[in-house]
């Protein structure tokens, strides 16, 4: 169908970017800033006010329907069949805007794995030229594999709560090493975590990149729901969008571009006619392109939350009422300043389960207060906690249509915990934090273990636990992987085309063949700026020939 038979079509820009995200928000700077004219389509509404803007306030935005799109897994048959939260960003600055802020590249064996698997020019040392241009390092000393001018700001907390430098000698006391910088030349180790936030406030892609392009006056932010990409033979001109209850079109005079994330990416394209065609059939969608591996490869990180009670009344509980709350946001408010202007992630670990792997497979996210990640409920008195869980599951789901109607939730199926090296690493994941905590450092604040508890110590003590407790980091990823043209389950090549269609393209976490080593927000950043490349015909030489060195056993 051309979009000119249809109602209230608009005059064309160059490119159409579906999704204000991450990666949209990269994308849409770069072509603006390389003089491209760009439609930006986003379905959630702004991110002015505190929830968002404030980073201790972190646990509200995913948590109200303004702001997220309120997902949740399909009922999990390893985790005793419980439906996991699934939060993505419906505001703009996506899932940036709504994220923990938490800025983690990633290890550059990540990238190599990428590479190899038929991603080529995805490896550490080509992406690196990305991952230095987007960012400003604000962390100590200079570091040439760290950038200086980036419109991202990363920079570390204080760490005036000793508890936090506290986590990082019980690390070292437990034989890992102590590393200055982890998105620097090795990630192993116990040290400082690394933020995106900048003088104060939460520094999203909204902030870093979308206002910045809105200023070249190149850039028209439209307000409504994408429904599917239009197309002339197989060529996108277009998408269709939902405003105001009317139907409208968007063209797009060169390319269209998803960002949507990797649960509404392959969504779209499954409504547009790109996919697995017997599920498409089922929806009475017609096939334009025969993609089996749209919605396929869905990865995730899992979590446990270890937590522990303190001796000492050090910890943010003090805070963890109406009126420590209030006298927190409003210094925050007045100021910029205190226990808001910081996620309160502020040290971290990444550590391999064992010797015999080659690279680090956990990480550890540290926190002065036992509570849960979405603040419904703490722990009664002071405590604190390490979020634990492994980087690289074995495990994979999918994404698929509960619905021909666009504005339905699809189904997600992570199939949490399927395979069976999971297990083993998990409960690696809790003998390894119990001997970090367990170490002088913690002497003087360490009391009872609230969870799991001492008298789970089996593995099938440790397994019930997971099942009943291990929640999602919300870093979903992979369904609708890059890989070689002619590899049948890849849906983007290495320049992110939509293999069998042409002037269409995916730019976020979607197409990351296997999940990265940490959170995913800077990657996925990174996927934008390096699409707009692709699209520009400029992409930048890479800076390295090999990946920095973990402490890694061979």
């Amino acid at each position: 169908m051309r979009p000119i038979d249809l109602p209230q079509a608009t005059a064309p820009a160059d490119y159409v970017v579906i999704g204000a995200g991450s990666a949209g928000c990269a994308l849409a700077y770069r072509l603006t800033e390389a003089g491209r004219s760009v439609t930006l389509i986003e379905f959630g509404g702004s991110d002015v006010g505190p929830f968002i803007q404030m980073p201790g306030a972190l646990s509200y935005p995913m948590n109200m329907p303004r702001y997220d799109w309120g997902f949740a897994s399909q009922p999990e048959p390893n985790l005793n069949g419980r439906r996991l939260a699934t939060p993505r960003g419906k505001v703009i600055g996506g899932s940036s805007s709504i994220n923990g802020m938490v800025f983690v590249r990633g290890n550059p064996e990540d990238f190599e794995h990428w590479a190899a698997s038929g991603a080529t020019g995805w490896d550490f040392a080509s992406v690196l030229p990305y991952f230095k241009r987007m960012e400003t390092w604000h962390g100590e000393p200079a570091s040439d594999l760290r950038g200086s001018d980036g419109p991202l700001h990363v920079t570390r907390g204080k760490r005036k709560n000793p508890l936090f430098n506290t986590f990082i000698e019980a690390g070292r006391q437990a034989g890992w090493p102590y590393t200055p910088d982890y998105n620097g030349a090795s990630q192993e180790g116990f040290g400082p975590m690394e933020a995106t936030i900048w003088k104060g406030r939460r520094w999203s892609a909204a902030n870093a990149y979308l206002r910045p392009a809105l200023k070249t006056g190149r850039l028209t932010l439209v307000r409504a729901l994408a429904r599917r990409v239009l197309f002339d033979g197989r060529r996108a001109i277009g998408v269709e969008l939902e405003r105001k209850g009317r139907v409208e079109v968007a063209l797009a005079g060169r390319e269209v571009v998803v960002a949507a994330s990797s649960i509404n990416t392959p969504k779209i394209l499954m409504q547009s006619g790109i996919g697995p065609a017997a599920h498409l059939a089922e929806h009475g969608i017609s096939v334009l392109v025969d993609r089996p591996g749209v919605g396929e490869n869905l990865q995730d990180h899992l979590e446990i939350y270890m937590q522990y009670k303190s001796l000492k009344p050090v910890t943010l509980y003090s805070y963890y009422n109406l009126l420590g709350k209030s006298r927190v946001g409003v210094e925050w408010l007045l100021q910029k300043t205190g226990l808001g202007a910081s996620n309160q992630f502020e040290s971290c670990g990444f550590i391999r389960s064992s010797d015999a792997v080659r690279y680090p497979d956990i990480q550890y996210h540290f926190l002065p207060l036992a509570v849960r990640y979405d603040g419904k409920s703490a722990a009664k008195g002071h405590g604190f906690q390490a979020h634990v869980g492994p980087m690289r599951s074995k495990s994979r789901g999918t994404v698929r249509l509960a619905s021909p109607d666009p504005s339905a939730a699809p189904e997600i199926r992570f199939n949490y915990m399927s395979h069976a090296d999971d297990w083993a690493e998990f409960r690696a994941c809790v003998r390894h934090t119990r001997r970090i905590f367990d170490q002088p450092a913690f002497a003087e604040y360490r009391g009872e273990e609230i969870q799991p508890g001492a008298g789970v110590q089996t593995d099938a003590q440790i397994d019930a636990f997971i099942r009943e407790h291990a929640e999602s980091a919300y870093h979903p990823c992979g369904s609708a992987r890059m890989g070689a043209a002619d590899d049948p389950m890849a849906v983007v090549d290495p320049e992110l085309r939509v293999i069998g269609a042409e002037g269409l393209r995916v730019a976020d976490s979607s197409i990351f063949p296997r999940i990265t080593n940490g959170n995913l927000n800077a990657p996925s950043i990174m996927t934008g700026e390096k699409a707009a490349d692709h699209i520009l015909g400029r992409v930048a030489a890479p800076e390295i020939e090999r990946p920095s060195q973990d402490h890694a056993a061979e």
